[in-house]
């Protein structure tokens, strides 16, 4: 099964609960209370979302932190590279000399397609949309439900 890493899953619902809330400078604390996640994790998902420029970080007092767009212009795509890196299916998808059976295997540029159409979904999706139920009619939802 393909799956993200919980940090991912966190912290795009530490985004949600940023989100939802534009303008506003959320601390740490209240995030993790918001999202009912220990702080240690929530602090870990900021520093990352903040390295990369997703979130800002303000010191003091009344510090915390706050999305750096609208949400409408993040995508799920960037807060999953923001934790885990690229999107890719495989090692060879990303970069050349990272597998050991590449000098033998053909399979390297299928992966590569499909490593790009499963990014570029994740592009198509925004922080926006994350925070809205998925309606009936959108694709993924069918898909889900073909599979079930």
């Amino acid at each position: 099964m393909l799956r993200i890493s919980k940090l991912t899953d966190y912290a795009i619902v530490v985004m949600v609960e940023l989100g939802e809330s534009p303008g506003a400078v959320l601390s740490a604390q209240a995030l993790a209370e918001r999202s009912h996640l220990e702080l240690p994790t929530v602090s870990k998902v900021l520093k990352l979302l903040a390295r990369h420029g997703l979130v800002r970080s303000y010191r003091g007092a009344h510090g915390g932190y706050r999305v750096t767009r609208p949400t409408a212009e993040i995508s799920v795509a960037e807060i999953i590279g923001a934790i885990e890196g690229p999107i890719a299916m495989t090692e060879c998808s990303v970069e050349v000399g990272l597998c050991s059976q590449e000098h033998v295997c053909g399979l390297r540029s299928n992966w590569q397609r499909i490593s790009a159409a499963v990014a570029r979904a994740m592009e198509e999706v925004s922080l926006a949309e994350m925070s809205r139920p998925a309606r009936p009619s959108e694709p993924g939802l069918r898909i889900a439900t073909l599979n079930a």
